[in-house]
């Protein structure tokens, strides 16, 4: 079955930093564009950033602007989220999807629902502490 597993969660103080790692299993991971997703307790699940398929083009919500930054490994077989300067509010289970571009990106932007999406991990926990 096609998944995604991310990795690389854990706590962190404010200020601090962290590198989530997403790999796909079961399937060729650079026919795909890549999002980044969160989901804060009693929240709705939320865009972070957005990867083409090509890694031409790349997307972050204005949360995540100048402290997240979306690459792809050597190998294109991971997608990387590095995450600096943490606050508090980043404080969530942490996904990633994979699917067309178009698709992505508009469920990044929130222009579609984040369910319109084939490819799921099952999310990686990020606490900052204040």
């Amino acid at each position: 079955q096609d998944q995604l597993v991310e990795s690389g969660g854990g706590s962190v103080q404010s200020g601090g930093s962290l590198r989530l790692s997403c790999a796909a299993s079961g399937f060729t991971f650079n026919y795909y564009a890549i999002g980044w997703f969160r989901q804060a307790p009693g929240k709705e699940r939320e865009g972070v950033a957005y990867i083409s398929l090509d890694d031409s083009s790349t997307y972050y919500v204005d949360s995540a602007k100048g402290r997240f930054t979306i690459s792809r490994g050597d190998a294109k077989n991971t997608v990387y989220l590095q995450m600096s300067g943490l606050k508090p509010e980043d404080t969530g289970v942490y996904f990633c999807a994979a699917d067309w571009a178009g698709t992505v990106l508009a469920a990044v932007k929130g222009d579609v629902n984040y369910t319109y999406l084939a490819i799921w991990g099952r999310g990686t926990q990020v606490t900052v502490a204040p």
